[in-house]
C-alpha cells in the first residue's frame, strides 16, 4: 500500500475514529503458505480455535469465514488447492461460539442455491447460540458448475443475481422481524413465501449483514442492504474513491452513511526493521506463487495446458482458447480475450516473468514494516477516509496474524484508536450498529 498521504485532510484527537479489524481464516488458496514449516490443518477445529481466540485477545470485531460449494476443477482434474476440503460454515461457527465469548462469528452463505427460510433460521440460532454475535456475508452466484450439487440445478442470469439476493434478504428480514406477529406473506419474483418466524429475536434482533462485492450492482445491494462491506479496494486513493461512493449510495436511499462500514481486504507484514519486512514480504509472495501455481493461473484466462513453458520465462506465444473453461467453480469477471491483452502489455512494460507477472497480479494489499510503521498506516487509512477498517488475511494457518495481535494492536490501543476492552457483548454494538427490535424499529447503541 501506498504511504503518501500529502494533502489528505486526517482526523486527530477528539475526532479520531475508532479502527474496526477482522480476521479472515484463509481456507483454501494460494495466499496460504502450504510449505512453511508452521502451517497447520485447514480443517481440523484446533485451527479455527487458534485464530479466532488469538483475535479475540486482540479485541477484534470479528472473525471471517469464507466457504466454497463445490471443489473447483482444473482442466479436468480436482484443483489442487482444494483437495484440503471445505467445511460447512455454520458448523465451524456454532462450535466457535462455545469457545469464544465476545469476538463476532462472520460467515459466507450464498443467496443463489439456498432458501431465505433456512438462512434466516440458521442465522437467528447461531446468534442465539453466541449471544448476539453472528453475521451474514451475502454472496452472489451465477455459476452452473457450482449449482449442479443442488437441486434445481445452477442456472441463474448473472443480471439476476442481485435481483435474487436483494429479495432474499427482504424475506429473510421479514422471518427475522416476524415472532408473535402475523402471518408472513411475501410474493416476489423470486420466492413465493407464506409462513411463520422460528425463533423470537435474537439478541441483536438482525445479524449483521455484510456484502462482498465491489461491481456497481454490488455496491447498489450493499448501500441497501448491508452493514459493511468486504472490498478488493485496497490502496490508499482507490479506497478513497470507493469509499466515498458507497456512503454516497447509502445516504441516496436515506441510511445513515456510518452505518454502511467499509473493510478492505489486507495483509500484514512486520519486521524489526523495514528491510526486514520488505524482504519477508518477497519471500512470502514468491512461497504463495510458485513456479506450478504461475501455470495454473494463466491456464485459467488461455483455457488450455501450459505446463510445457517455463514459469520464468515469458507469457506463452500460443494463442488463448477463448471457448474453453480451464477452471469450473471460478468466474472470469471480464472478457478473457481484454485479460490475456491487459497481461502481456503489463509483462512487457515491466519486463516480467510469467511468475513475476502472476506474482503481482495477484498480491493482496499489504502494510509492510516495522510495527509502528504498520500501525501508522492502519490509523491514516481510517482517520483519512480510506477505510473503516481491514479484514486482515494472515498468509499462515492459523498463526499468521500472532504478531499483528502482539505488536501492533498495542500501538493502536495506546493511541486510543483502537479498543482496549471490549465494551459490549453484541456485533452490531462492538461495530456501532443500530440493533434492530421486533417490528423494524432500531435504537442507537456504541
Amino acid at each position: 500500500m501506498t504511504t503518501g498521504y500529502e494533502g489528505v485532510p486526517v482526523r486527530e484527537g477528539a475526532h479520531r475514529k475508532q479502527i474496526h479489524l477482522a480476521a479472515h481464516f484463509p481456507g483454501v488458496n494460494h495466499n496460504t503458505v502450504w510449505s512453511d514449516p508452521a502451517a497447520r490443518s485447514q480443517v481440523e477445529f484446533d485451527s479455527f480455535v487458534h485464530l479466532a481466540r488469538a483475535a479475540e485477545r486482540g479485541k477484534f470485531d470479528f472473525f471471517f469465514l469464507a466457504e466454497g460449494l463445490r471443489l473447483r476443477e482444473h482442466l479436468g482434474r480436482i484443483h489442487d488447492l482444494d483437495v484440503v476440503g471445505r467445511p460447512d460454515t455454520f458448523t465451524v461457527l456454532a462450535a466457535l461460539a462455545a469457545v469464544t465469548e465476545r469476538i463476532g462469528l462472520a460467515g459466507t452463505i450464498n443467496t443463489t442455491f439456498n432458501e431465505p427460510f433456512d438462512v434466516a433460521r440458521q442465522f437467528a440460532t447461531l446468534d442465539h447460540l453466541s449471544d448476539g454475535r453472528a453475521a451474514w456475508n451475502m454472496v452472489t452466484s451465477s455459476d452452473a458448475f457450482t449449482g449442479e450439487n443442488f437441486r434445481r440445478g445452477g442456472y441463474l442470469a448473472h443480471a439476476d443475481r442481485y435481483r435474487r439476493a436483494d429479495e432474499f434478504v427482504t424475506v429473510a428480514r421479514k422471518f427475522w422481524d416476524g415472532w408473535g406477529g402475523d402471518q408472513i406473506v411475501h410474493h416476489g419474483t423470486q420466492f413465493d413465501v407464506r409462513g411463520s418466524a422460528p425463533l423470537p429475536p435474537s439478541p441483536q434482533g438482525h445479524p449483521v449483514l455484510l456484502q462482498a462485492g465491489d461491481s456497481g450492482e454490488g455496491r447498489d445491494f450493499a448501500a441497501a442492504q448491508a452493514d459493511a462491506i468486504f472490498t478488493r479496494h485496497g490502496s490508499f486513493e482507490s479506497g478513497r474513491t470507493f469509499y466515498a461512493d458507497v456512503k454516497r449510495r447509502a445516504a441516496d436511499r436515506g441510511r445513515n452513511p456510518d452505518h454502511l462500514k467499509v473493510f478492505p481486504g489486507a495483509a500484514a507484514v512486520i519486521g524489526a526493521t523495514a528491510d526486514e519486512a520488505a524482504e519477508k514480504a518477497r519471500e512470502i509472495r514468491r512461497s504463495q506463487v510458485g513456479p506450478q501455481t504461475a501455470l495454473n493461473f494463466l491456464e485459467q484466462v488461455w483455457g488450455r495446458e501450459l505446463q510445457s513453458f517455463d514459469p520464468d520465462g515469458p507469457l506463452p506465444d500460443v494463442e488463448p482458447v477463448f471457448e474453453a473453461q480451464a477452471v469450473k467453480g471460478r468466474v472470469l469477471h471480464a472478457d478473457p480475450r481484454e485479460i490475456v491483452a491487459t497481461y502481456r502489455a503489463r509483462a512487457e512494460a515491466g519486463g516480467l516473468s510469467i511468475r513475476e507477472l502472476v506474482i503481482e497480479l495477484n498480491t493482496r494489499p499489504q502494510f509492510v514494516g516495522t510495527a509502528q510503521q504498520v500501525a501508522d498506516e492502519i490509523d491514516t487509512y481510517v482517520q483519512a477516509d480510506a477505510a473503516d477498517g481491514f479484514i486482515l488475511v494472515p498468509h499462515l494457518t492459523p498463526t499468521g496474524l500472532d504478531d499483528f495481535i502482539a505488536q501492533v494492536v498495542p500501538l493502536l490501543q495506546e493511541r486510543g484508536a483502537f479498543r482496549s476492552e471490549y465494551g459490549a457483548t453484541t456485533l452490531r454494538e462492538h461495530l456501532g450498529l443500530p440493533v434492530r427490535e421486533v417490528g423494524g424499529a432500531a435504537r442507537r447503541v456504541g
